[in-house]
Order: structure tokens, then sequence, then C-alpha cells
């Protein structure tokens, strides 16, 4: 077998069987195929496809290609719930103290912020002493005793994925379908999770554009999960409006804790209740309408805060804070950005607010850049809202004064006032089971 013959078949538009594609991925993670042969297959993939087939052929050589997790030392049914990435997502934590309270085991690995879309480690590496690197066995035991551990993703898992994102990364082939689900689901099938909850987003704050795009992708990854035998659903929902009012690191967490209290805004709140009830609902906890009404009480009762509390602890950060979220330290400058004119925001580049933030110094321009956790943005008004000329519609946050009027420029710039309102979007667009 030969890796050009490959890329030319490839090329050429014919499907790859299994063993080919277990036979490059296997050469690539071995050093066998060099990176110039490997982008070319990548690029040959951007143009021409995969079918289903070759998509589940991937995507279980990519799980295959390094450890893969043991959790049966933990007890009870284990979820999972990943986004495909936002601007103000906080979700993750929200939904999982939330269904850790109600008896069902989270041991989830996340990522780092990805581009514009903030990631849920940098979230919690907000919170003072919480680690995010802990050995397997740690990672196991405190799923076990609190119901909940959140971790970054480890370098044995599935290197195949680690080694292939970089290079699509730097070759413009990152929005390829079926090397968008195998990335994830490959990440997804080597941590032994039973079930799996995926939020796909759509509009302008996502990597899929249009809903027709992010339903395909939510089709294959729900039934690749099957094929896996994993228990598989998937929520799409917008992303052509921010998600909640904060957009940066310690203003998600804080806006986390307020909805596990009761008082989030109304667009996470009814996406978090949404993810978490479907959970449940796949857990075998009930119907959907049972497992919501379980949801609310464990919000109402101050159960899901507290299961976020003890986990924070459990991994060395300071559950003060999350009791207490006043405690989280202010960016040293503030900057209140207004309406040019009068009239309703008709839409925005959700996309646009997200670089705004990471110009802030909330997301990284490059992989070593180091994040200012109080940096970002609390927005005043959204997508419908009237403002008056001169009105406030977000403020921003940063260590260096001189950051705002870059920020500034590219929110206002992501921002269109017009004299109609726009017609409502619903939150939740489409369910695939």
């Amino acid at each position: 077998m030969r890796t050009y013959d490959l890329i030319q078949k490839k090329r050429d538009g014919n499907a790859l069987t299994q063993e080919e594609i277990d036979w490059l991925i296997r050469g690539y993670v071995a050093g066998n195929i060099p990176d110039y042969q490997m982008a070319a297959f990548c690029m040959a993939v951007y143009f021409q496809g995969m079918t289903l087939e070759e998509t589940t052929a991937l995507t279980f050589a990519i799980r295959d290609s390094g450890d893969k997790l043991d959790l049966s030392e933990i007890k009870g049914l284990r979820v999972d719930k990943h986004s495909t990435g936002g601007v103000g997502d906080k979700t993750s934590l929200v939904v999982t103290p939330i269904v850790a309270s109600l008896g069902v085991k989270v041991a989830k690995m996340s990522g780092r912020g990805l581009g514009h879309t903030g990631g849920t480690i940098d979230k919690l590496e907000a919170i003072p002493g919480f680690k995010t690197d802990l050995p397997v066995s740690e990672f196991k035991k405190i799923v076990n005793e609190v119901g909940l551990s959140i971790v970054g993703q480890s370098a044995e898992l599935a290197p195949a994925d680690k080694l292939l994102y970089a290079l699509r990364d730097v070759t413009a082939t990152v929005d390829s379908l079926p090397l968008i689900v195998s990335s994830i689901m490959g990440k997804k099938l080597a941590a032994d999770d039973d079930c799996i909850v995926l939020d796909v987003k759509t509009g302008s704050g996502s990597f899929m554009k249009t809903l027709e795009k992010s339903r395909e992708l939510a089709e294959w990854m729900v039934e690749i999960g099957k094929r896996a035998g994993k228990r598989m659903m998937a929520l799409i929902t917008d992303m052509g409006i921010p998600l909640g009012y904060a957009i940066g690191n310690s203003l998600e967490v804080v806006e986390a804790i307020e909805t596990l209290k009761g008082n989030g805004p109304k667009d996470l709140t009814e996406l978090c209740v949404a993810l978490s009830a479907h959970i449940l609902e796949l857990a075998e906890k009930g119907s959907y309408a049972e497992c919501e009404l379980k949801v609310r009480e464990a919000i109402d009762n101050g159960s899901a805060l507290k299961t976020f509390a003890k986990a924070v602890a459990a991994q060395g950060g300071n559950a003060e804070w999350i009791l207490t979220p006043e405690s989280f330290p202010k960016a040293k400058y503030s900057y209140l950005v207004t309406a040019p004119e009068s009239g309703y925001i008709t839409s925005v580049n959700t996309e646009g607010y997200g670089v705004a933030s990471l110009l802030l110094g909330a997301g990284r321009n490059t992989k070593d850049d180091e994040i200012d956790f109080s940096a970002g943005i609390y927005l005043h008004a959204k997508t419908g809202d009237y403002v008056e000329k001169g009105a406030p519609i977000a403020t921003m946050y940063a260590s260096k004064q001189e950051l705002f009027a870059s920020a500034e420029e590219k929110l206002l710039d992501s921002t269109a006032i017009g004299k109609t309102a726009p017609i409502a979007q619903p939150l939740i667009l489409d369910v695939v089971e």
C-alpha cells in the first residue's frame, strides 16, 4: 500500500476502504507518512468529501490511534455533553452539575478555546486553584464521589486527532464535514461514556453557518455514535446571537453560577434545561417532561449549585468563589460601547463579537498566548432590542486601555441597527435522535 495511491484515489472521488484508512492513520501517527502527504490527503477530502462509511472508518481509526479510557470503575451510567463551539457558550458549567446532582455520572474531557469560540477548560481555570490536569485515577475517584469531574483532553487519547487538527488548522481544511465529524467523535468515543448529547451550533457564531449543514453534521455524529454502541442524540441550536450576556472567562463563570441559582439569562437557562433533560432522558431517568421537572427542581433547591461547588473543591478550586461569585476579580479597565444611532438591533455577526472579546485578551491569537481571565464583554442589548442613540450596547473589560479601540470597532462593525424589528428566531431549531 502506498500513500500516493490513496491520495490519488481520494482526489479522483473514489471511496477508500476501512483497511486503507486504518493504514493511513496508523502510518501518520507512527511518523511514517510526512505532513505534506497527509495535508494533500486532507485537501482531497475537503474537495471530494467522504461517504458515511468512510467517515465512520476514519472516526474509529482516530479513536483507536492511542489509549482509550477505561471508566468501568465509575459506578452508574456515564454521560457526556459536547458543543461544537460558540460565543458565550458556558452550558457545560451549568448542565454538568445539574445532571450530576440528579444521580448521573459526568466524566468529561473538554478543550480550550478555538478561534473565536471560548473553551470550557479556559473558563474553569479562571477559578483560582482549579486543576484541569489530573491523573486518571483521581479523575475517576472524583466522579464516583461527587458525580462530576471536568478535565483537559489527555495527550494519549486519540493522538491522530491532535496531529490532524494542527495540520488542518494551517492548510485551510478545518471546514470539512467528514474531518469535523471524525475529529469530534474520535475523541468522544475514546472516552468511554455510555450516553452522549451533542449541542450542534448553527449561524454566524458557529463553524457550520447554515441549518442544513448543521443538521447533516448532527445526523452523521449521532449515527456514528450509535454504530459504536453509544446512546446518542443532538440538539441543533442557534448561534446567530451570543448565548447569554457574558463573553469572556470569569464573566461567563459568574453568569453560569447565576444560572445555577435560577437567575440566569432566559436563553441560557432555556438551553441548559433542555440539554439537561435530554441527558437524563437518554440515561433513562424518566420521560422528557419528568426530567425537565427534575432539572428545574435541582436549580430551585440549590442542589445543582452545591454539586458544582463540591466538584470545584475536589479539583483544588476555591469553592467559596462559587457560592460568592462577586469574589471574581474585575478587570483593571472598563469601557462603555454605545449605539451609534437609534433603532432595533436587527442582527449581529456573532463571530465578530467573539473576535472582539479575543482582542481584549479573553482568547488566544496563538497557542502560546496567555489568557486574561477578567477580560471580555458584557452585553446590554441583543438582537431584537430597541436602542436609542448613545444608549449602552456593551461594557468591555481589559487590563490595557489601548485594547478597547480595535475591540469596539469590531463589535460595532458586527452590529446591524435598523428601523424594523427582526423576526424572532427559536433557540432550539431541531432535535436529532
